[in-house]
């Protein structure tokens, strides 16, 4: 049994690396793929394209310019002179943001007074408004503190200050805030996925197109053989990508790995179970390789929207996060985002981890049933 298992994976193997097109799917898309999710997946806003309408033009306005011009969030591009180019910049999304500081904003300041300051945002995209809105909140309370704290001191209770909560937070685990710390992890689970599922689907369809399964079903070779010997090599490949994005994300992106190196790779080995357990089942639905590519993204799609990749689970309708704890990529990306960010174990990842290995031998097994049946 074991021979024969370890010819059909030879026979793969030599297979898969005469092939150019799949060379390049299994050890050049990966890359690019990784390196295009890496820049692109990243929900941090830095250097807002600014405008600027200081109808005050002060020493005072100026420095409450600098203060966004000299954060690392806005990029002041341009100066209006006039309402009409004020409205002109954000109607053809020149810019993400205006600021403007009306006449008398230094008087009021030096009178004791409030000074008011306009911020205005290009609302069509919420996520960012919102984003740049904070950014904006907290350079002007920093500012109000420095140029107001040590008169408010002098004025109550005789220089000795007055009561206020002094907030000093503390982010665990991704101390700088990085979202690509956050995505390239799933990244990895994404990847994982559509390589095993893709391969083991068209591979095996494949199979049918040519007629050599037909073939093989007539020898000695029992099925439990064929499909063993056929997925372990992308099993393997599988592995090989976890290594190779992996890599890619720690040494190029900067990514911090804080946990078990053995626990990740025994992970994807018992996530694998799932994923080629669907390339099985998808094997056996398709009759074409253009089936089993559309079949593969069919599941694809759905499953990285439910599984927190890139929407929070939280945020969804209650039923909709019922749907997800179906969904194996959930699990996965879990795992890897805790051994990545947090450097947890076994004992507070087993959870996920055997709800992972129970959906894996039920798909596999049920897959493998349907397979027998078909070659039947």
């Amino acid at each position: 049994m074991i021979e024969r298992i370890r010819t059909i994976m030879v026979k793969e193997f030599r297979q898969i690396l005469r092939n150019s097109r799949m060379k390049t799917m299994i050890f050049i898309s990966p890359l690019v793929q990784v390196l295009v999710f890496g820049y692109a997946a990243t929900t941090d806003i830095r250097e807002v394209p600014t405008a600027v309408y200081d109808l005050d033009k002060t020493p005072a306005s100026r420095e409450m310019i600098r203060q966004f011009t000299y954060s690392r969030y806005f990029n002041v591009k341009y100066y209006l002179a006039s309402e009409s180019r004020q409205k002109e910049v954000i109607d053809r999304s020149l810019v993400n943001a205006v600021i403007r500081l009306e006449r008398g904003f230094a008087g009021d300041l030096e009178g004791g007074r409030s000074a008011s300051l306009q911020l205005i945002v290009d609302g069509a995209d919420s996520n960012t408004a919102s984003v740049v809105l904070g950014y904006a909140t907290g350079i002007i309370e920093r500012y109000s503190y420095e140029r107001f704290n040590d008169r408010a001191m002098i004025l109550l209770r005789g220089g000795n200050g007055y009561p206020a909560v002094d907030l000093r937070s503390r982010a665990w685990f991704n101390e700088n805030l990085e979202s690509r710390n956050f995505y390239i992890p799933g990244v990895i689970a994404l990847l994982v996925t559509l390589m095993t599922l893709l391969l083991t689907a068209m591979a095996i369809v494949k199979e049918k197109e040519l007629g050599t399964i037909e073939q093989l079903m007539v020898s000695p070779l029992r099925p439990i053989e064929f499909i063993l010997g056929k997925l372990a090599p992308f099993a393997i490949i599988g592995l090989m990508d976890v290594v190779f994005i992996t890599a890619v994300g720690v040494l190029w992106f900067k990514v911090p790995i804080r946990g078990n190196i053995a626990l990740l790779f025994g992970s994807t080995l018992v996530y694998l179970l799932t994923s080629l357990g669907v390339g099985l089942f998808i094997s056996t639905v398709a009759s074409t390789q253009q089936e089993a590519m559309m079949s593969t993204f069919l599941f694809l799609f759905p499953a990285n929207l439910l599984s927190g990749f890139i929407f929070p689970l939280a945020n969804m309708p209650q039923f909709i996060q019922y749907i997800t704890y179906l969904n194996p990529l959930r699990y996965f990306i879990v795992i890897l985002r805790g051994i990545f960010l947090k450097g947890t174990g076994v004992a507070i990842l087993w959870p996920n981890l055997l709800v992972l290995l129970v959906m894996g031998i039920i798909i596999f097994s049920l897959s493998s049933l349907r397979f027998h049946k078909r070659l039947g």
